[in-house]
């Protein structure tokens, strides 16, 4: 802009001297009335211009700052002296800013800085002579902000900026005082300041004080040269009707896009968006005056530079931070940062901006393709200040694209962000490139943990469940669970990530979906997508998750261990998954939907048939049979696990509603109506159907406060108890359900006494529960591990029923003599409810009665008696206490019975009792389990070893007194000639290695002998394994001291 002379270097002091003495305040009173205001600013302006020529010209100091000047005003294209004061106190501050550039690059070129003395402390190193002092900088400050407001301001279009009388008093005096009808132009003034400020902007140092400050003016100004359309017959334009040339045009714009490249891209965006008419603030001590509305040129122009910002590299993050940041979150976040991240509107104005493909892109898809990726880096911030914001805003982006696009959306933001699960799902073939060896990384650490956050922040905490987001998700489904599974057993940071992810999929998910996908989590939907067969999840080095290519084994017994083991956890860990979700109600849908299967089962007679008949050449189609045979019996084996899992974890939270209670009634009925049909009837059928009318009685008979809506519900059980009425042999059953019809039929307005003496045995109490069914239906049934105890000690319930409704045929009040025709064991069960809820309270006769029903030749009858006999030695009553020695025989001639009923309950019966007395009941167990040359069978044997591991769980910590003979008789049996009982003794044994710690000391080198030999002779798989699994419960009951301690030997 301006020639550079020869003359020397000027001291910054002098150049700085020289604008304060131009920005020195006048010596003239100040007035109230504006006009004197005026007066006084341009007095004190030809005061200012006058003392700087008169320092010039006497100064002799001064005359290098003079000679400079002249070479700079020389070299000047534009005119300098006007008869507008205000233009020539411009133009001097211009031409001094020249100067002052001019000196400080001098200045920084012949700087050569000492080198450093090595002998000497080291100091801090030299400033640069062009460097500004802090009052030097206001100054230069003070000068700027005066050839902005003199120079730009006044001659920017209505509109165009913001204007002077907006800002500040002293801008609406400044405003008056400029003459637009002296030479130069209007639009030359404006374009000289533009342009000069410019060049003295290329020193770094000015250029920081410039465009940080006035940024907005220049690019405001620049935005009027380039871009304005120049109409004479525009009365807003005349005092631009001397226009630019058109190569002064073209300079403005490429000076603006210059600056727009070059300057920090949030603070262009926020200066952009004031300029198209973003929110403007006026100063409290100036009236407020309606601003004019922005030109259509300038919001076109800069919606397309805004366009532009966002296009580039980084552009989403510019533009996010410019938005934000201009809303007061600061370059450093803090307080305003938290303001603005709870200001949802503003982070979903700033969504609909970034999701609004603008006219300059060549297609939506390709806008996409260039924005998708850096909306995903915005959820990565890891500065914690600003990364809530960042992480809102790309969140509703997120949700916003995927809501207007989705299949957009699902190929550029979804698909790579879920890329890494992909990866290891089933449905992926591996790379051929890459290498499948055992421990080869397919999923990195980083990339697993990433994938996984992303799915939280965007799905759990943006919380919209839009289809295409449930779609997306539900392939990767198994894998996330199967994840979750891994980390349930180790300590990793991406599990609480998986199981919100589980529990939001499964509660957005439509109910059908939802159970569908249950299903495939619990391996009974072999369709659902899951973790790749090759792959498997490691704990990588940063406390993470990592998949690798998983190790192969030969070992066939290994295999299926693992395989068993893995199916048994998932569906431990899926229901637990399921318990945090109680007020949903998923979990009874689910095991309804599981005793649906159940009665799919029990329809088939036998075995599907093959598609196609069977040569006895075709051994592949044979093979292939026998595959889909296996694979059906598997499936079975995993349903009854499920309904077993969630009646042993979840039984008496399973339902949460009347709706779910009838849907498993229906179930129930249902298949009983099938046994029948199937003339294949058994006491387990009968048992449940009992339980299931006992708990329509219940609900009838005031359990619950039914609503008219609910009896809509239990309509559907009318068919179902018409089916039972006509069928099921048993008349009492038979009545039962006639009646239990005609109380649904009619709302409860008739209602039997069978059904209320049913409902009152089913509750164990006469007074209704009222609403809190929750719980209740099933409040025995934790006592058993298995599913078929839960059934038969639940169909205890019902039975009651059964012989009430007998007895309540005859009118007379007292128990009628119809009583003595029931079944001994329905009355034996009804005594021992009302006996259970007051133990203190059994008489003897009560306790005989039970004692001699423990032989009864009925299973559920004896089952029934030996549960209450167990419920007794568990309540610590006086009379069962005095009878331990016949309690113990009875138990352990029961434990000999083949049904699973019986001998469970009598295992913890023998539990529960030498829980009271061990050291009388504990010889006796030992010398039976221990003594291979009695007449007791090897299955008698087995259960007598699994009532002496409940025995060692129940001592806890003091089973260390009975630590002697324990060890030695398991010891013992490790040598039996029966390779089911070496392998009982040795799983006994590791479970009281685990439960002594370190008191197993006296006797470690017993126990590690006996455990290396059978590991490396032993002939059979499952007592090697057994082997190898006390050692692990051996270490894991001494926990990390033991390692340590044989770390120390080692060293």
């Amino acid at each position: 802009m301006a020639a550079v002379g020869a003359p020397g270097v000027v001291a910054l002091e002098r150049i700085v001297g020289a604008l304060k003495m131009l920005l020195s305040p006048g010596g003239s009173d100040s007035s109230s009335l504006q006009n004197t205001k005026h007066d006084v600013l341009l007095d004190t302006l030809k005061s200012n211009l006058s003392a700087l020529d008169e320092k010039f010209k006497k100064d002799p100091e001064w005359k290098e700052l003079k000679n400079l000047q002249d070479v700079i005003a020389s070299g000047a294209e534009w005119l300098q002296n006007s008869m507008d004061v205000t233009w020539s106190f411009t133009s001097q501050l211009l031409v001094l800013l020249l100067c002052l550039k001019q000196s400080m690059i001098l200045l920084a070129a012949n700087f050569q800085p000492s080198e450093p003395n090595p002998r000497t402390a080291e100091a801090a190193p030299v400033l640069s002579p062009d460097t500004l002092s802090i009052s030097q900088q206001k100054t230069v400050q003070s000068a700027l902000q005066f050839v902005v407001t003199l120079g730009i301001c006044p001659f920017l279009l209505p509109g165009v900026g913001i204007p002077l009388r907006r800002r500040t008093e002293f801008g609406a005096v400044i405003q008056d005082i400029v003459s637009f009808s002296a030479a130069p132009s209007a639009v030359h003034r404006l374009y000289t300041s533009c342009i000069v400020l410019l060049d003295v902007a290329k020193h770094v140092s000015l250029g920081s004080l410039i465009l940080s400050h006035h940024l907005g003016d220049i690019a405001a100004g620049l935005c009027q040269l380039g871009f304005c359309p120049m109409k004479k017959k525009d009365e807003l334009a005349k005092p631009l009707k001397e226009g630019l040339k058109e190569e002064e045009r073209t300079q403005a714009r490429k000076a603006l896009q210059s600056i727009l490249d070059q300057v920090y891209q949030p603070l262009v965006v926020r200066e952009l968006i004031i300029l198209q008419g973003g929110p403007q603030q006026t100063c409290s001590d100036v009236k407020a005056v309606p601003s004019a509305r922005t030109p259509a040129w300038l919001r076109r122009l800069c919606g397309q530079l805004l366009s532009e910002r966002l296009m580039r590299p980084h552009g989403v993050q510019a533009v996010v931070r410019g938005i934000l940041e201009g809303a007061g979150a600061g370059a450093a976040g803090g307080a305003g940062a938290e303001a603005v991240a709870a200001d949802w509107r503003k982070c979903d104005m700033v969504a609909k901006i970034l999701a609004s493909c603008p006219q300059q892109s060549l297609s939506l898809e390709d806008y996409y393709q260039q924005i998708c990726p850096q909306i995903l880096d915005l959820l990565h911030i890891r500065d914690k200040l600003v990364a809530r914001q960042f992480q809102r805003v790309a969140t509703t982006t997120f949700l916003t694209m995927t809501r207007e696009h989705p299949q957009l959306a699902m190929k550029h933001l979804l698909q790579p962000m879920l890329e890494p699960v992909h990866r290891c799902s089933s449905t992926t073939e591996l790379s051929a490139k890459q290498e499948l060896l055992p421990g080869t990384i397919v999923v990195k650490e980083e990339e697993l943990s990433c994938c996984l956050e992303d799915v939280f922040k965007v799905f759990v905490v943006g919380n919209e469940p839009g289809a295409a987001l449930l779609e997306s998700l539900r392939p990767v489904l198994g894998i996330i669970f199967s994840l979750y599974c891994f980390t349930r057993q180790n300590v990793s940071p991406l599990r609480s990530f998986c199981q919100e992810i589980l529990l939001w999929m499964l509660e957005k998910l439509e109910r059908k979906a939802a159970l569908a996908a249950l299903k495939g989590l619990a391996g009974l939907d072999k369709s659902m997508p899951s973790l790749h067969p090759l792959c498997e999840f490691r704990a990588a080095s940063q406390g993470s998750t990592m998949v690798t290519i998983k190790e192969t084994t030969s070992d066939e017994d290994e295999v299926l261990y693992q395989k068993v083991a893995s199916e048994q956890g998932q569906m431990e860990f899926l229901v637990d998954l399921l318990s945090q979700r109680q007020e949903c109600g998923l979990a009874g849908d689910f095991f309804v939907c599981c005793l649906e299967e159940l009665t799919q089962i029990a329809v088939e007679k036998k075995d599907k048939i093959p598609p196609s008949p069977i040569s006895p050449t075709s051994l592949l189609a044979l093979e292939e049979y026998q595959s889909f045979l296996i694979e059906e019996q598997e499936n079975k084996l995993l349903l009854l696990q499920m309904v077993a899992i969630l009646c042993e974890r979840m039984s008496e939270t399973v339902f949460t509603s009347i709706t779910q209670v009838v849907e498993f009634v229906a179930a129930t009925l249902k298949r009983a109506c099938v046994s029948l049909t199937q003339e294949a009837e058994s006491s387990v059928e009968a048992q449940t159907l009992s339980m299931s009318m006992g708990l329509v009685a219940a609900i009838l008979g005031g359990a619950v406060q039914l609503k008219s809506s609910d009896f809509d519900v239990l309509k559907k059980l009318v068919p179902l108890l018409e089916e039972v009425s006509c069928t099921y042999p048993e008349p009492v059953i038979q009545e039962l359900a006639a009646d239990l019809r005609i109380t649904i039929c009619t709302h409860g307005a008739f209602s039997t006494d069978a059904v209320s003496v049913a409902a009152q045995a089913t509750m164990k109490k006469k007074e209704p529960r009222g609403d809190k069914m929750e719980g209740q239906l099933h409040s025995k049934s934790q006592r058993s591990s298995e599913t078929d105890v839960v059934q038969t000690h639940s169909g205890q319930q019902p039975l009651c029923g059964k012989a009430s409704y007998t007895e309540s045929s005859s009118a007379a009040p007292p128990m009628p003599p119809q009583v003595q025709e029931v079944p001994r064991q329905q009355c034996l069960l009804a005594k021992n409810t009302a006996s259970n809820q007051s133990p203190i309270g059994t008489t003897l006769e009560q306790f005989q009665e039970v004692l001699l029903s423990a032989y009864d030749p009925e299973i559920p009858t004896r089952a029934a008696a030996l549960r209450t006999l167990s419920c007794w030695i568990e309540q610590r009553t006086p009379q069962a206490l005095r009878t331990q020695e016949k309690l113990l025989k009875v138990f352990l001639e029961n434990m000999e019975h083949e049904d699973t009923f019986v001998y469970l309950s009598a295992i913890q019966g023998v539990a529960l009792l030498a829980d009271v007395y061990p050291e009388e009941i504990l010889p006796s167990l030992l010398a039976q389990y221990g003594n291979s040359t009695n007449k007791l069978p090897p299955e008698t044997r087995m259960k007598v070893g699994e009532a002496l591991m409940r025995i060692v769980r129940a001592l806890g910590d003091m089973v260390s007194k009975y630590r002697e003979p324990l060890i030695h008789t398991f010891l013992r049996g490790a040598k039996d000639p029966d390779g089911s009982h070496r392998a009982s003794s040795l799983s006994n044994l590791g479970e009281l290695c685990q439960r002594l710690h370190f008191l197993v000391g006296p006797v470690l080198h017993e126990v590690t002998s006996c455990l290396i030999a059978v590991a490396k002779t032993d002939p059979e798989a499952q007592v090697r394994q057994a082997a190898v699994h006390v050692v692990v419960l051996l270490l894991r009951g001494l926990s990390q001291k033991a390692t340590e301690d044989v770390l120390d030997q080692a060293l």
